[in-house]
């Protein structure tokens, strides 16, 4: 447990935080944690400006999906905001959120669900910080998003895909003209609620199918889930076998060793726009109600969610 300053001090024992970077998945009290990481830097000495990692930040998805919140929407969104504001003048190297669909999908929503909530909550955070000030095209280039990967293949290429084209242009019509400023940017996991109990060892099948379906629809990062999931933390085996799954797919598979591998297909370009089509209908809905933060007051998003687990 992380409760004080002394207990990040046993953390980072031996480690200056300018070497390093640090990811922590961690939301509703994402800012006492990044403070306290903050305190260890100054107490190391270390430059502040210098210091560099992710903290995911997202609250919006805990009222759809997970529940670890104190404060209502409106004002939770405060929070989220002043830690955007004080990282882009103090801490400029860090990555202030990683808006998370994982979450939404593992909660029980549909592939389509996934990217339009996701990317509905992205826009609402860009809204909020364009309020502060903060420059579209110099800020947003530190926003980074959290995806699923489950077990269709196609659809999940297709989603991954659909994502990035959708938020481009989104990122556009908000006043965004530096293309960096316009990437999705992805981390994924494979997905947690797909695993049995039962059978354990067919997890490693499903994990790789996942991998796969997640380099090919482009992630710049992954973690791949232990087979024993269902059952337990994963035993040292479990997270080996994790590891080399990717390692198989990276070096050996040869998936990774062009950009887009299943561009001009007919059926990934027809299924890529069927999802895109799907997620913008849900999009202009929650515009509809004036955005994510009023959607998840009147509860739309929790509710189709939950029709669809």
């Amino acid at each position: 447990a992380i409760d004080s300053l002394q207990d990040m001090e046993t953390l980072f024992q031996g480690i200056k935080l300018d070497e390093v970077t640090s990811s922590m998945t961690i939301n509703a009290s994402g800012f006492i944690l990044l403070a306290f990481y903050v305190a260890l830097a100054k107490k190391q000495g270390v430059n502040l400006r210098n210091i560099s990692g992710t903290i995911q930040n997202d609250i919006l998805k805990e009222y759809a999906a997970r529940g670890t919140y104190i404060y209502p929407p409106k004002a939770s969104m405060r929070i989220i905001t002043d830690i955007f504001e004080w990282c882009a003048a103090e801490v400029p190297k860090w990555n202030t959120i990683s808006i998370s669909g994982y979450h939404i999908r593992e909660a029980g929503s549909t592939a389509v669900q996934e990217i339009a909530f996701t990317l509905s909550n992205g826009k609402a955070y860009v809204k909020a910080a364009l309020e502060k000030g903060l420059d579209i095209n110099i800020f947003f280039k530190f926003f980074s998003f959290f995806f699923n990967a489950h077990n269709n293949l196609f659809e999940e290429v297709a989603k991954f895909r659909a994502a990035r084209r959708m938020w481009a242009k989104i990122m556009k019509e908000m006043g965004a003209t530096d293309a960096k400023a316009m990437m999705l940017r992805f981390h994924t996991q494979t997905g947690g609620s797909t695993l049995t109990a039962q059978q354990p060892y067919n997890n490693i099948s499903r994990v790789t199918i996942q991998t796969l379906a997640a380099v090919l629809g482009g992630t710049q990062s992954l973690h791949t889930n232990g087979y024993d999931e269902a059952l337990s933390l994963p035993t040292e085996e479990a997270a080996a076998i994790a590891l080399r799954t990717q390692q198989i797919v990276a070096f050996e598979s040869g998936a990774p060793d062009t950009v887009d591998p299943l561009a001009g297909s007919y059926f990934i370009e027809t299924l890529t726009d069927e999802v895109e089509s799907a997620a913008w209908r849900l999009i202009e809905k929650i515009d509809a109600m004036g955005g994510s933060v009023q959607a998840i007051e009147q509860g739309f998003i929790q509710d189709e969610i939950a029709k669809s687990a």
